[in-house]
């Protein structure tokens, strides 16, 4: 079977800044596959070469067999991406959005109003299908910005940060509808800052750095026996500083009266 989602020899520099060094991963069909790093990893301006939005300097993505740039139209068909802090056209409702994203992808009006009604319940927006979404606060923004990548049923979903100010009970909705999208055949790939996040929920994980991969594998392959968020700061070389060294003037000053 083709894989859902290969990057090969990705690039990306922005002046002087390498963001992205040479950067290749492969995501198998049918897993949930999370990719983790520190802030300024690279992992934001990797899914982004990876959708289409931006456009790498070497390397190739391809998506279910559709290279991202030589066959944009046929690729983005099959994904549905939710970039973080992309702004959406927040002057219609969510209904209206929705309807929207689905015309756009060519969609029949009657079965984009069905799966509308379909999502909005899931995600816990039903009641709020006619509030516009600059209304809405940031979790709900987050799960309309779902609800229009899940729209059209895509193969791959490749979600920045889904999880980023949802409260927790939306946020056990999201992984219900994520994990039955993946037992129905379809592919997440999600970055995340929350280890124990991504080790509960998924079967895979890539590790980078510097805009590079450190490890990618089945989640307790890359975890090596450990807690990831301890193999995650060993992969990355990260040590702890001195206990409050240099802040001792944040000691309450209750010690000092």
């Amino acid at each position: 079977m083709t894989d859902a989602l290969v990057l090969s020899g990705l690039a990306k520099r922005f002046g002087t800044k390498i963001a992205v060094d040479n950067l290749s991963l492969t995501v198998p069909r049918g897993v949930l596959f999370g990719l983790v790093g520190p802030n300024g990893a690279g992992k934001t301006t990797t899914l982004s070469m990876a959708t289409g939005l931006l456009r790498p300097d070497v390397g190739t993505a391809t998506v279910l067999g559709h290279d991202v740039w030589s066959d944009p139209p046929a690729a983005k068909a099959r994904m549905g991406v939710m970039p973080d802090g992309m702004r959406l056209f927040d002057r219609l409702s969510g209904r209206e959005l929705l309807r929207y994203v689905g015309l756009l992808r060519g969609m029949p009006p009657a079965e984009v109003d069905r799966r509308s009604v379909d999502l909005l319940a899931a995600l816990g927006l039903a009641g709020d299908a006619d509030t516009v979404v600059a209304d809405y606060s940031a979790g709900m923004t987050k799960k309309i910005s779902l609800a229009c990548a899940l729209l059209h049923a895509p193969g791959l979903l490749i979600l920045d940060e889904p999880f980023e100010a949802v409260d927790p009970v939306s946020g056990e909705a999201i992984r219900d509808i994520l994990r039955g999208y993946v037992r129905s055949g379809g592919t997440v790939v999600m970055s995340s800052h929350v280890m124990e996040l991504v080790e509960q929920l998924c079967d895979g994980v890539g590790v980078i750095a510097g805009g590079r991969v450190l490890a990618v594998g089945a989640t307790a392959q890359v975890c090596a026996g450990l807690p990831l968020q301890q193999r995650f700061l060993q992969l990355v070389g990260a040590t702890a500083g001195p206990q409050g060294g240099g802040l001792e003037w944040l000691r309450s000053s209750s010690d000092s009266n």
